[in-house]
């Protein structure tokens, strides 16, 4: 039995089970969590399975190469574009946006593993793409690391997971939310799904 523990708010918390009878009828999902958890590699799976479009934070919305980020109001406008599709899953965090990907979305995928397993995760990322580009980036920006992006990692659910929890609980109550704690557990929900979209 698989514990729910999004958060203590009021929040329409679903196990692995339930969300496998979801997802194969929802239009349009979200995916979040920190760095390192897998988001991209589960939303371009659920993206190919139920011919979803993937639109990636990090490569579609915020970054330009060389790694400069958007101007917030052309970031912000590109998120209300991509959340007006009719069909989507969208991965990536910046809980201020969060209220208006809600608005728009039918399900949420909440990537929660230890954050010891993040951080292996994005070491074993840089070391694969280490001075390429990864296909879920914005074009120009190679892969990196500094010290302040592994701290960010390792006090993501001390200083960043409330703010996601505080969203839900204000803009998407309604709305069922997988947490996902473990590869294992992502591994299990991909295996209840069906291998196409009926």
């Amino acid at each position: 039995m698989h514990q729910v523990t999004t958060s203590p708010e009021s929040v329409r918390a679903v196990s692995i089970a339930e969300a496998a009878t979801i997802i194969p009828r929802a239009e349009r999902i979200l995916v979040f969590g920190c760095s390192g958890t897998g988001k991209s590699t589960l939303a371009q799976a659920l993206a190919r399975r139920f011919g979803l479009t993937y639109v990636s934070m990090d490569r579609d919305i915020f970054w330009l190469p060389g790694w400069k980020l958007r101007p917030r109001e052309e970031s912000v406008q590109r998120i209300r574009d991509a959340v007006a599709g009719e069909r989507w899953i969208m991965d990536g965090n910046n809980p201020s946006t969060l209220p208006i990907r809600l608005a728009r979305a039918d399900m949420v995928l909440w990537r929660r593993p230890a954050r010891s397993v993040s951080v292996r995760s994005v070491l074993g990322r840089w070391w694969k793409y280490r001075g390429r580009t990864r296909p879920d980036m914005a074009p120009g920006c190679p892969e990196r690391i500094d010290l302040q992006f592994l701290k960010y990692i390792w006090t993501f659910e001390k200083r960043e997971a409330p703010k996601f929890a505080a969203m839900l609980a204000s803009h998407g109550r309604d709305i069922p939310v997988l947490t996902l704690k473990s590869f294992q557990e992502s591994d299990e929900l991909l295996s209840r799904l069906p291998a196409v979209n009926e």
